[in-house]
């Protein structure tokens, strides 16, 4: 995955190609050993690259999947609470209109929890249920209405999601409501999107349930380790690539304890990381530029533990929303009535503020808007997990990259076509539920089969002319 002190290049790219023989020759030397060969290099161990690491060991093909971290699955992760309980910190809800993920759960035998929706949903500043209901569907009728508009009109070229939300006449509370709903799924101020690029992505996320309708009892993180266990020592964790070298015969790929010559690489990481890895010969410019207009996501995760669902005995839901702290939301959580839990994410500018707070204050703060919202039961915590995912060392941020630029609509078609033998792929660029698990997972398996098909071209176009 991304460098983090490697020697930049210089000069050019025979000075680049000069800078990574050295790399290679000196770590040939410290390691005493010949340079590993082999198809397809696999860079991140995320669900993108853990599937297209299962599609081209379908296929035959041979590969190795280099994982920067101690640990696959990227942005889904797991840890263990302060009452020794295993939690999902990362990535955590799916629903049955996600197919490719669905079967992998039945096919590795997980257990799905529905999360619980029953009762009444809470928006802060106080409503009446009825009005709550009404500023709900006020802000999907902005999110419909967008969505009729096709990415490539001419008439919304240049503008952000702001900027457009500004120009309708909805109600106050309707577009704050729409606010808080975008920049809580995103992650990202609504200042900071081009309009076209929300659309496109809105109209790739096609489930007609709610995206919160199950979760994993064994954890999202599970499900990763289990796909993991299928690779043997193909799969390497610890192993952050500081450089690739690629050419029209392959491709070099450098990690911290040696190099590894290739065919092919497939890097499987965020657009936002892949742009800070080290290629020599430079990338093409146009390639390096849509590498470039991204930016992550920035979400807190906090997992909250309570003796009982007290909400539930209220008529609630546990669901709150607060359109005056648009990205703070809430929903229930709980595995069962013994693990009763509420979910809240702090997305979007108020997770870079909130950021600064120290554990004690952002535990303080969040408590204090679940007590607002639930009652005085709320301030009744066992136990407060937190996960800052806005500054992540190996991702960028959380749960997903989007682009910034409003001029850069060619640059997923970009990122997709790559630099053979430099192949892309991440959740963001995915055909289908970009963003989401399912999304990583259609993104690998598309990538893979593309590599095993100029493969085998290779194969069949050498035997022929042999």
């Amino acid at each position: 995955m991304p460098r983090q002190d490697a020697v930049p290049a210089a000069g050019g790219a025979g000075a680049q190609a000069a800078h990574g023989r050295r790399v290679r020759e000196d770590q040939g030397r410290l390691l005493n050993k010949e340079i590993e060969k082999t198809g397809v290099v696999i860079v991140g161990a995320g669900f993108t690259g853990l599937s297209a690491a299962h599609e081209l060991q379908k296929a035959g093909i041979d590969f190795v999947l280099l994982e920067a971290r101690d640990r696959v699955g990227g942005r889904v992760e797991s840890s263990l609470n302060g009452l020794g309980d295993l939690i999902d910190s990362g990535g955590q809800f799916l629903c049955e209109d996600m197919p490719e993920l669905m079967a992998l759960i039945e096919a590795r035998g997980k257990t799905l929890v529905e999360t619980y929706v029953e009762g009444d949903f809470i928006a802060r500043p106080s409503m009446s249920p009825q009005a709550a209901e009404r500023t709900y569907f006020a802000a999907m009728a902005i999110r419909e209405r967008m969505n009729a508009i096709a990415p490539d009109n001419a008439s919304i070229a240049g503008l952000t999601v702001a900027a457009w939300l500004d120009r309708q006449n909805d109600t106050g509370e309707g577009k704050a409501a729409f606010r808080s709903m975008i920049e809580g799924l995103w992650c990202l101020a609504l200042e900071k999107v081009p309009l076209w690029h929300l659309i496109n992505n809105d109209r790739r996320i096609t489930n007609e349930v709610p995206e919160l309708q199950y979760f994993l009892r064994e954890t999202m993180q599970s499900l990763a380790d289990d796909l993991a266990g299928d690779l043997g020592d193909r799969l390497r964790l610890s192993e952050p690539v500081t450089q690739i070298e690629h050419g029209p015969k392959g491709v070099l790929v450098i990690s911290a304890s040696g190099a590894i010559e290739a065919r092919q690489v497939l890097v499987a990481l965020p657009p936002v990381m892949a742009a800070k890895l080290d290629f020599a010969p430079s990338l093409p410019v146009s390639l390096k530029r849509a590498l470039g207009v991204w930016k992550s996501g920035a979400v807190i995760k906090i997992l909250v533990r309570y003796a009982t669902p007290f909400w539930r005995d209220r008529g609630l839901s546990g669901m709150v929303m607060w359109r005056d702290r648009p990205g703070l939301f809430a929903c229930d959580s709980s595995k069962d009535a013994v693990h009763a839990a509420l979910v809240v994410f702090v997305g979007g500018p108020l997770a870079l503020r909130w950021r600064e707070f120290s554990d004690a204050t952002l535990r303080a703060e969040v408590t204090a808007r679940l007590e607002e919202a639930l009652g005085p039961d709320a301030a009744d915590i066992l136990d407060f997990s937190q996960r800052d995912w806005t500054h992540d060392r190996w991702s960028g941020g959380a749960y997903s990259d989007l682009i910034v630029d409003v001029t850069a609509t060619d640059a997923e078609r970009t990122i997709l076509a790559g630099a053979p033998p430099v192949h892309f792929a991440s959740s963001e660029v995915s055909p289908s539920f970009p963003g989401y698990v399912e999304g990583a997972i259609v993104a690998g398996r598309i990538a893979a089969k593309k590599i095993t098909a100029e493969l085998q071209s290779a194969i069949a176009t050498k035997a022929s002319g042999s």
